[in-house]
């Protein structure tokens, strides 16, 4: 069987705070022939992770590691590895994937009107430009 694992999967695998349902999260990709993950659904990862869990940025880089390393998972490698690299610098997972999926398809400057964002993703190596508007500018 190939499987495609919801976000709550993955959090059982990681936080384990329910035990039974933890236990069919590993039973469950351990016997897959294929784990296909998303990268929505580690965007809603890292976001439940920080939010409901309040885990560190380390830990969630960690546990998102040991996820992709089994040889059984199919993921968008590439992508991910921007994630963690600015989730690692401080910024926002979800941020760097917007970027390299939108670099990926021609775009050559992530714009946003969050002042961090702009910084992590520049310090990164990503084109990126803070919106402004017309009353900003005066």
């Amino acid at each position: 069987m190939r499987v495609t694992p919801d976000t709550n999967v993955s959090v059982r695998l990681i936080v384990n705070d329910d035990p039974a349902q933890g236990l069919a999260a590993v039973r469950a990709l351990e016997g897959a022939a294929q784990v296909a993950i998303s990268i929505h659904a580690l965007c809603e990862l890292v976001w439940k992770l920080r939010s409901r869990y309040g885990m560190p940025r380390g830990e969630i880089t960690t546990a998102i590691r040991s996820l992709i390393a089994a040889r059984t998972v199919v993921a968008d490698r590439p992508a991910i590895q921007a994630g963690l690299a600015v989730l690692e610098a401080g910024g926002d997972f979800a941020d760097a994937i917007i970027a390299f999926e939108g670099r990926r398809l021609g775009g050559e400057t992530f714009v946003s009107s969050d002042r961090t964002a702009i910084k992590r993703l520049g310090v990164q190596g990503f084109s990126a430009r803070l919106l402004t508007s017309e009353a900003d500018a005066r």
